[in-house]
């Protein structure tokens, strides 16, 4: 299975951040030392270019973000510090998303060993998301005649946001959301159709939910291409998730997705969305479980 990763996916941040920007590479490294991938695997994405990220993006805002001119407020909102850095990496995972979107319709399957940034909107960036990926990408894609209908499976804990508001009125986009009812964004953004849980929602509740709605949004969305956005903080103990699931929990969900779509055979873009377990090596580990499942189904 081929994926887009970059070594500049990682960039410091001041000590003691939130963010566990170490799980890019330790994600990397578990998939090659447990063969999951090879690095005859590995593309390495360029920065994408700033056209293409006007496809979604304001200029006023991709201006600042470049010259390094974001307000205060700004800077706040998005929860982390501003450097050339985090910039071209942010251009990095998007471009990275648009190869794996490219990489998938050829193979049937591929993934993004970052991506699923999918609370930054238009015009700003929040919650550790400076540029939304799977929006450009969309729209590459759109514009390119690749595809024409899309379908965005976004099984992170908190609501995508920013992906809902970027194709609010766009019906060739279909935007479902299973996401923790109590958590951040406290202000959501109506998906095409969103499932909100209950604190605490475990492994049974979860799954069932999940294997219902997969066919009707299937159905409705009618979709040449999936992106699969699957963040591992519903996972119990997650430092920002509320759910409970269990690490078999999580696997069985990753199952479910990936064999619901490769009977399908639509093709499927994976990309790695949220995580914040104990430790970045603890979260590289449960990000790495939908690679070893997508290694099995597609084998």
């Amino acid at each position: 299975m081929r994926v887009s990763y970059s070594p500049n996916y990682f960039v410091s941040l001041p000590a003691g951040h939130r963010f566990p920007m170490a799980k890019f590479p330790l994600l990397h490294g578990i998939l090659l030392r447990e063969g999951i991938i090879s690095r005859w695997d590995v593309v390495e994405p360029q920065e994408t270019g700033w056209g293409d990220l006007r496809r979604v993006h304001e200029e006023q805002y991709l201006t600042r973000l470049a010259g390094g001119t974001l307000t205060v407020s700004a800077i706040r909102r998005l929860g982390l510090p501003w450097s050339a850095a985090l910039v071209r990496r942010s251009r990095l995972a998007v471009q990275g998303t648009v190869n794996a979107a490219f990489m998938a319709l050829e193979d049937g399957i591929a993934g993004n060993l970052a991506g699923g940034t999918h609370h930054a909107f238009g015009g700003h960036g929040e919650g550790f998301c400076v540029l939304n990926d799977v929006a450009v990408a969309i729209q590459v894609l759109k514009s390119s005649g690749w595809i024409r209908r899309c379908l965005v499976v976004d099984l992170d804990v908190h609501q995508g946001n920013g992906t809902a508001h970027i194709f609010r009125q766009d019906p060739s986009v279909f935007t479902f959301s299973m996401h923790g009812e109590r958590n951040y964004p406290f202000r959501k953004v109506p998906s095409s159709l969103d499932v909100a849980l209950p604190d605490e929602t475990s492994d049974h509740g979860y799954l069932r939910l999940l294997e219902a709605y997969l066919p009707e949004i299937t159905l409705r969305a009618n979709p040449d291409l999936v992106f699969y956005l699957a963040g591992i903080d519903p996972v119990q103990g997650d430092r920002f998730g509320r759910l409970a699931l269990t690490r078999e929990g999580i696997r069985k969900r990753e199952e479910i997705v990936l064999r619901f779509f490769s009977r399908k055979a639509i093709p499927l873009a994976i990309v790695i969305s949220g995580g914040y377990a104990k430790t970045p090596e603890e979260t590289a580990d449960l990000h790495a479980t939908v690679y070893r499942e997508a290694a099995r189904i597609y084998a």
